[in-house]
């Protein structure tokens, strides 16, 4: 596995070391190990898959609260997303700002969502789906959001009029 660390402390970008041959390649996806010896939390105890049936639709900006705060592993296993970490780590030295990559089924690129950041994405293609790890199971009590469009946090997303669903649209502004 390949980490690559984004401007959000904790966040890291992760690509794959494939191993080819004429049948195609093999490649591991997740190590314990690898995520303990750089200090990011390797617990899996809860997955899930979002399928989003078009262009442009946008979920975020997510997050758990304390106690029950979560890290994310996300990847794209089919189509393309545009994935965004904030982080809202107050005293954090890169508080509100935000880091992007795009994450495809092509690229097989993932993204590692440290605790007290918020998650979200926007499809670059009909018939997207995001695959989950987190490291917390979800609790409604502790499930929080900012707005996607905040110009507090700035997130340029790529496609204009994007698909936002009603829970998204009601979070509260940051300032």
């Amino acid at each position: 596995m390949k980490f690559t660390a984004l401007p959000i402390p904790g966040a890291y970008l992760l690509g794959l070391d494939e191993l080819e041959d004429e049948r195609g390649f093999f490649a591991r996806v997740f190590c314990r190990e690898e995520f303990l010896a750089r200090g990011l939390n390797p617990d899996v105890v809860q997955c899930s898959l979002s399928f989003n049936h078009r262009r442009a639709t946008l979920r975020g900006m997510h997050y758990q609260a304390e106690p029950h705060a979560e890290a994310k592993l996300v990847r794209c296993t089919r189509g393309a997303v545009y994935d965004v970490v904030l982080d809202l780590r107050a005293g954090s030295p890169t508080y509100l700002q935000w880091a992007a990559a795009e994450l495809s089924a092509g690229n097989r690129r993932a993204v590692y969502v440290p605790e007290g950041c918020a998650h979200g994405f926007q499809t670059l293609e009909d018939g997207t789906e995001v695959y989950y790890q987190m490291s917390a199971p979800y609790q409604p009590e502790s499930a929080r959001g900012v707005r996607w469009d905040d110009p507090a946090h700035g997130i340029a997303w790529p496609l204009p009029d994007p698909v936002v669903g009603e829970r998204d649209r009601s979070f509260a502004w940051l300032g």
